[in-house]
């Protein structure tokens, strides 16, 4: 064992063997006050119960499942077969596997490892480590605001094939051609496809009908927003009320919620692969499923959406893997978790694309046409194709009913994540002012949620939300914050900093792939991605023909830019706005702030013993940084 401490890059002589110390972690300065990093205060008593008082899980597994809950969700269920549709298939699966090699799992791993090490949220993790790249975590705040904001929307669309489903027992809704909103382009099988489509020049399907002209009655355009969808808008209300009960006792206390929303959605995805893949046509969609179509890899768009599928459904950039590492106790195994997590997320998203292709091939079938030709590529193809599957067995109402509450746990679950991270992160940065008054903040977050997702729940809703969907929380403004989270670990604090945090931890040390990854392969594919996406960009597209407006463009760019201008913007406040030069204030704000450890007198050993919400622990020699 050497005679040194290690104070990242500076060396101290080693502690007396019946000392102890203080470590602090103190929260980043206001943005309206920024200082260098300066000593701590001091802590209050510690808590009674000895343990800190922002809470922590209940056991090992908790941690697992949240993982899990957070990451598997309407991601993997509803995100990516659409994305995998809309990119042609197999084509989409290069770029994905690419990104999930080299950017996800790594990142995944650094972002729980990093946040269990601080003890804090997204917001001020960044700030931390590099307080001059504070910015990054107000970037993901926005990011984090702007996902709570659309992806409660899905959940109500959920909720109202729920109880559409018990409205017209025993038969269902999107059964048949014979509604009110079907039109004279409907076709159901039995029908002869080629005098349907002679006379109409084209032929839907009743599910089609039902999601287009009954859910969300879509207007012609985003320039045509129509009136509030009052149901959609009750679904929506209903959805929030969910979200908030679960979590208004903070996400630590809702471990065995997640066991079972973690567990339930395999059995049902199991019941209709095991249907689906016995159609007739099943085989053509799996067939346009795996098969890639190499010219589309020449364009940004399986790209662009590859990557962004990884981080959005893995919850990299959002805070919200720092936040439930930062419930976990020091000593913690992650590693171990964040494999399992990141394998169980890829092979549900697998599993998923199965389903929906193999429907998609049937329906392909049924009406004479290719899978590529059958259904819009729009947000909404989950509800175009297991509703599909769903008719074919017997029952169709009760499996209608379980695989819709499956969907609505798939939903909260993930949804009531990013929102704990948002809070999180918010009453970490301002926790005196924030912490005792939780709940309320909670309450008061939902609310205001609920209200800005209201020009989704209108009748052109849908266009707004796919606007929401490219540019407000994936593509261009999740690499942009996942590319500075990455090199702010890896580069500023340094990749063999935090191979030491790792081994501080968990005993162990990660090898030279991790190492590689973190340091070289994970930024320079969001980087070539990032690029190609702006050399090549087309603009987006609502379905297959649907352009939006120059206004639309520029609105989802200006929700892009509204996330990635913190990280200059804070830059360049930081630097000209501390009291030393600005070289020195660049030199400052490169450096971590929560080295500090401050001697005490002599007191009984023990574990950690943590002492306030700012995360101050006390420190024994059996876990401070003696290197070895």
């Amino acid at each position: 064992m050497s005679e040194k401490l290690y104070y990242w890059g500076e060396e101290k002589a080693a502690p007396d063997p019946e000392e102890t110390f203080i470590e602090f972690s103190a929260k980043p300065a206001p943005s309206s006050a920024i200082m260098p990093a300066a000593p701590a205060p001091s802590p209050p008593p510690p808590a009674q119960d000895g343990e800190e008082e922002r809470g922590g899980w209940g056991n090992k597994l908790d941690f697992l499942f949240s993982c899990i809950s957070v990451s598997v969700g309407l991601g993997n269920v509803w995100r990516f077969p659409y994305l995998c549709y809309r990119n042609g298939g197999g084509a989409f699966l290069v770029t994905y596997g690419i990104a999930m090699i080299f950017c996800g799992i790594p990142i995944f791993f650094q972002e729980v490892a990093i946040g269990q090490y601080l003890g804090a949220g997204g917001m001020t993790l960044v700030g931390q480590l590099c307080p001059i790249l504070q910015g990054v975590g107000y970037a993901t705040m926005t990011i984090v605001f702007f996902l709570d904001m659309y992806y409660c929307v899905i959940i109500a669309w959920t909720i109202f094939y729920l109880i559409a489903t018990f409205v017209v027992l025993p038969d269902l809704p999107w059964q048949d051609c014979d509604n009110l909103w079907n039109t004279d382009n409907c076709f159901t099988a039995g029908m002869n496809a080629t005098f349907v489509h002679n006379h109409s020049n084209h032929t839907t399907t009743p599910v089609e009908e039902f999601w287009e002209r009954r859910v969300l009655q879509i207007t012609d355009g985003i320039n045509n927003l129509g009136g509030i969808q009052w149901e959609l808008l009750g679904c929506l209300t209903i959805g929030w009320a969910m979200v908030y009960l679960i979590i208004c006792r903070g996400l630590h206390s809702s471990g065995k919620i997640i066991w079972f929303t973690a567990l339930f959605p395999y059995a049902v995805l199991f019941v209709l692969l095991v249907r689906s893949v016995t159609l007739s046509g099943a085989e053509k969609g799996l067939l346009y499923y795996i098969t890639p179509r190499w010219e589309e890899l020449l364009k940004p768009e399986p790209w662009i959406d590859g990557a962004s599928q990884i981080f959005f459904a893995y919850s990299i950039g959002t805070g919200a893997l720092p936040a439930l590492g930062s419930y976990n106790k020091f000593h913690h195994n992650c590693y171990n978790d964040a494999l399992i997590t990141c394998v169980v997320n890829t092979l549900t998203s697998l599993l998923a694309g199965c389903v929906t292709f193999s429907i998609l091939g049937h329906i392909a079938v049924e009406q004479g046409t290719d899978v590529a030709d059958v259904v819009k590529s729009g947000p909404g193809l989950v509800f175009l194709t297991y509703p599909e599957v769903v008719l074919t067995l017997p029952g169709a109402p009760a499996w209608s009913a379980i695989f819709f509450v499956m969907l609505v746990i798939l939903g909260i679950d993930s949804e009531f994540c990013i929102v704990e991270s948002f809070v999180t992160g918010m009453v970490d940065y301002w926790p005196e002012v924030l912490r005792p008054h939780r709940k309320k903040f909670t309450f008061g977050i939902c609310l205001l949620m609920l209200i800005l997702g209201m020009p989704m729940v209108t009748q052109g809703g849908a266009y707004v939300f796919q606007l929401m969907d490219n540019y407000s929380a994936s593509g261009m403004s999740l690499l942009w914050v996942c590319f500075f989270q990455t090199i702010t670990i890896s580069w500023i604090f340094g990749a063999s900093k935090f191979t030491e945090c790792v081994h501080q931890m968990m005993g162990i040390r990660p090898n030279k792939f991790w190492y590689i990854c973190w340091v070289f392969c994970a930024p320079a594919v969001m980087v070539s991605i990032f690029l190609f996406f702006c050399i090549r960009y087309e603009p987006v597209k609502y379905g297959q023909s649907y352009e939006y407006p120059w206004w639309a463009e520029m609105l989802g760019f200006m929700m892009s830019f509204s996330s990635m201008i913190w990280v200059p913007a804070y830059a360049v406040y930081y630097a000209v706005s501390s009291p030393d030069s600005i070289k020195q204030n660049i030199i400052n704000g490169l450096k971590p702030n929560f080295k500090s450890r401050v001697k005490v007198p002599k007191v009984d050993k023990s574990a950690v013993i943590p002492m306030s919400e700012s995360s101050a622990k006390l420190l024994t020699k059996n876990n401070s940084f003696l290197v070895q």
